[in-house]
This record gives C-alpha cells, sequence and structure tokens, in this order.
C-alpha cells in the first residue's frame, strides 16, 4: 500500500491518535519520517491498555508497523516500551523475527515517559526544539491502539467505532474494556461493577493530564480511561480548584525553591520553560522580562510540577495553561527558532519514579490489575461527537429517523481541511443530528 492509498484509507475510517489531542493520524503519514516510535510507555497511573494491546497483538500491531515504514520509506522502526511490563516485552521479543526492520527499547518507569519529546529523547538520543513538532526531527511518534486501529483499516477496512479504555479507582471490578464510542461515562462504569462509593467523581483520562468529567459524558475517540475517586480525594481537589484562589495561595506561600523548575521534564531536556520564575513573575505582577510569560507555551501539561514538585501544594500547570490560553486567544504563537540548551546534567536523578508518583497522588490501593475484556459491549443509545479530533468537525451526511449500522460513516471529514470522519457505533436508529453531535438508539429498545 503506497502513501496515498495508505493516507486516504486512514482519513475515510476516522483514525485519530487514540489518546492526547486526538490528532488525525493519516496527517501523520509523512516521507519526512525517517524514523517510526511505537509510543507503549503509557505513562500515567492507573491506565492499562496499551500494554495490554501490544502484548496480546503484538504480531498485528508490528505488522502495522511495517505498513507505515514502508509507504514512509522510513529507515527505522522502534517500540518503545517500559521494561516493567514484562508480558508486554515477551510478546514483543517473541515476534522480532518476524520483522527484521523493528528494533526493540526498553524504558524505564518513570513519569512522563509517555510524552513525546521526552520519549523521542530517551529512544534516540536526538531533541525536538522547542515549540517544533516531532516530524520536524524526522521522527513519527503512534501510541499502540492508533497503530493497531491502522492494522484494522488496512486489513479489514473497518473504521473506529470503539475505544478500549481501563475503568479504575473506586470501582468494584477494575477492567479493560471496549467501549463503543458515545457510551456515557456512567454506563462505562457499570461494566466495572459501578461505583464502590456515593460521594465519588469521575476523571476522563489519567490522574495527572485528565479532567473532571459527569455521568453523561460521552467516550471518544482518545479516551483511555475514566477513574472513579472520592470526592474528598488529592486528585480530585487539584483538579477542581479556584484559579483565582491558587494565584492568591500562591501570592501568599510560593517559597521560591524552584522545585518546580527542578523537576520540569522539559526544562531538563533544555526547553526554555521556567516555572519558578512564571510563579515569580506571575504573583509580583512583575512584567518588565516578558520570558516567563511567553515561554509558558513551551509547557507540556505534564502537571509534575503541581501534583508532585510543589512543597507548598501549589499549581504551577493550572496557572501556567490558564496564562498560555490567554496568549494563544490573543493570537500570540509560540517562538520559534529557540534553540534548546544543553541537557541538564543532573536529569538522570529528577526523574520522577511512576511508584513514588503514585503513592504521592494517594492511588496505591487502585493500582491493581483491570483485565481485558474484548466481549461486546450493548449500549442502548450513543452519543457521538463530531468533534473527537484536532481539526475541522466531521459534516453529518446522515438524516434524523434513518437506520444506521456499526461501522457505517455517518460523518466524514471536511474536505481540504485536517479532519476525521466519524462512524456509527452501534446499529440502530438515528434520533438527533446537529452540528455537534449525532445520537444513535439501538433498535429494540
Amino acid at each position: 500500500m503506497d502513501i496515498k492509498e495508505l493516507t486516504s484509507r486512514l482519513r475515510e475510517c476516522g483514525i485519530v491518535g487514540a489518546g492526547g489531542a486526538g490528532f488525525p493520524t493519516y496527517a501523520k503519514i509523512d516521507k519526512k519520517a525517517d524514523t517510526i516510535i511505537l509510543n507503549c510507555a503509557e505513562c500515567e497511573p492507573l491506565l492499562k491498555v496499551h500494554r495490554q494491546l501490544l502484548q496480546k497483538y503484538a504480531y498485528e500491531i508490528m505488522s502495522a508497523l511495517d505498513i507505515i515504514a514502508v509507504a514512509v520509506e522510513a529507515n527505522e522502526v522502534i517500540i518503545s516500551v517500559k521494561e516493567t511490563y514484562t508480558k508486554t516485552v515477551e510478546a514483543v521479543k517473541a515476534n522480532l523475527g518476524s520483522f527484521p526492520g523493528i528494533k526493540l527499547k526498553l524504558l524505564n518507569e518513570v513519569y512522563p515517559m509517555g510524552d513525546e519529546v521526552v520519549l523521542i529523547y530517551e529512544t534516540t538520543g536526538k531533541k525536538v526544539p522547542p515549540g517544533s513538532i516531532p516530524i520536524e526531527a524526522g521522527i513519527a511518534v503512534f501510541n499502540v491502539e492508533t497503530v493497531f486501529n491502522i492494522y484494522k483499516a488496512v486489513t479489514n477496512n473497518e473504521p473506529v467505532h470503539s475505544k478500549y479504555l481501563t475503568v479504575a479507582g473506586e470501582v468494584k471490578t477494575p477492567i479493560t474494556i471496549k467501549a463503543p464510542i458515545g457510551m456515557s461515562v456512567e454506563a462505562a462504569v457499570e461494566l466495572a461493577g459501578g461505583s464502590k462509593t456515593k460521594n465519588h467523581v469521575y476523571i476522563m483520562g489519567g490522574p495527572m493530564t485528565g479532567n473532571i468529567a459527569d455521568a453523561y459524558d460521552t467516550v471518544k475517540k482518545t479516551t483511555n480511561a475514566i477513574l472513579v475517586l472520592q470526592s474528598d480525594h488529592t486528585v480530585v481537589h487539584k483538579k477542581t480548584g479556584n484559579s483565582s484562589i491558587d494565584m492568591k495561595r500562591a501570592m501568599a506561600s510560593c517559597c521560591q525553591c524552584e522545585m518546580c523548575t527542578d523537576l520540569c521534564p522539559r526544562h531538563l531536556l533544555g526547553h526554555p520553560i521556567t516555572p519558578h520564575l512564571f510563579m515569580r513573575a506571575a504573583t509580583s505582577g512583575v512584567t518588565q522580562d516578558l520570558a516567563p510569560f511567553l515561554d509558558t507555551m513551551f509547557c507540556c501539561s505534564c502537571g509534575i510540577c503541581e501534583m508532585f514538585a510543589c512543597p507548598q501544594d501549589l499549581s504551577p500547570r493550572k496557572l501556567i495553561t490558564e496564562y498560555k490560553a490567554g496568549l494563544r486567544n490573543k493570537g500570540i504563537p509560540i517562538p520559534k527558532g529557540i534553540p534548546s540548551k544543553d541537557t541538564d546534567p543532573m536529569r538522570e536523578y529528577r526523574k520522577v519514579p511512576m511508584e513514588r508518583l503514585t503513592a504521592r497522588l494517594g492511588l496505591l490501593e487502585y493500582d491493581v490489575d483491570a483485565p481485558l475484556d474484548e466481549k461486546d459491549v450493548a449500549a442502548s443509545q450513543v452519543k457521538i461527537s463530531l468533534s473527537q479530533h484536532i481539526g475541522a468537525k466531521a459534516l453529518a451526511v446522515v438524516k434524523k429517523n434513518t437506520l444506521v449500522n456499526r461501522g457505517d460513516m455517518i460523518a466524514k471529514a471536511e474536505e481540504g481541511k485536517l479532519s476525521a470522519s466519524v462512524h456509527a457505533s452501534i446499529s440502530g436508529e438515528i434520533i438527533e443530528v446537529n452540528d455537534s453531535f449525532i445520537i444513535i438508539k439501538s433498535i429494540g429498545d
């Protein structure tokens, strides 16, 4: 399959990054990519999806990597896996003989190993310049489920209609499920036996970078986990804090220890992000030097500064994120052409071990097995967003009161724009269509 046919297939099948921002995958299939990296770091606590998929479908995923490499004429393909994922590592090693062009790189169990910039450095020793994207360094990074979706699209012309995700935390039976896209958070949690507590909060995604969700929010192509935590849990407290109060607390109690910068993974790689200087400038109102404010654009929002590093329990990430959003809303672009400084010589000693992070977050009791269960999940109704990806919304191609089968295209990627098609996740009747979502009711319900 040549690159033109591959990108067309991926666009039609609606494949986007199965985690993170949901960048349309066809746009990452580029002949500038000399190195292809499979990201199986899965760096957030409690998440199990990627290691489980690679363990079970190693051959299929490696086949898809081979297809990508041939299409873009890449010279190097590397599977990056944490060395602690022993069963996954064994599965990859068992198939390496069938794929002589693929290498295996074992990673340390630290956070945020799954961040693309960190992963690329750990895997290849190369640095992505500040404000740049991996392809500008000749590298394309794909996560495990994304590549598995590519395999299904190429071999069976199967579109993305379901999402693997871990349901964990205060649930009766932690589990990794294959949920239809558009299923409600509450329904997904019921598949894990339901919540063990009445006073709970849902988090969509991991504890470090996920967001508070309500029961009626829905599973998207980027949903890797749904966590259920007590409403008074420290992670919930961090995610529900008021930024105005956070600023006042920082003004009163920031001790200028610089730990937020000392442990910042991008700063340690030489990127010009210095959280402590931002906190100092923002809390004192000093604006003569704009660098601490403009440099917020280089923050990757991993959360190390506020969830682990700060001894005063302040929220640098939240304040930086708010300021960064303000810059973008004003049309201020990411500064370009800024070179990386040398890697900090203390970097190896400032990596954050996953076990220590999990303990600091108060999540050790939830760090248990969440077995993969791929049985078909019945959903009486799904609400499917037309914007589950970076770029333009998909445009609906179905009308109310019509019938669709699972896998049918219900919204098409907008022509000439970065976009991705959307497909029915269950068979049933279209009961609502608008510019933002489509609701399908299962036949017989």
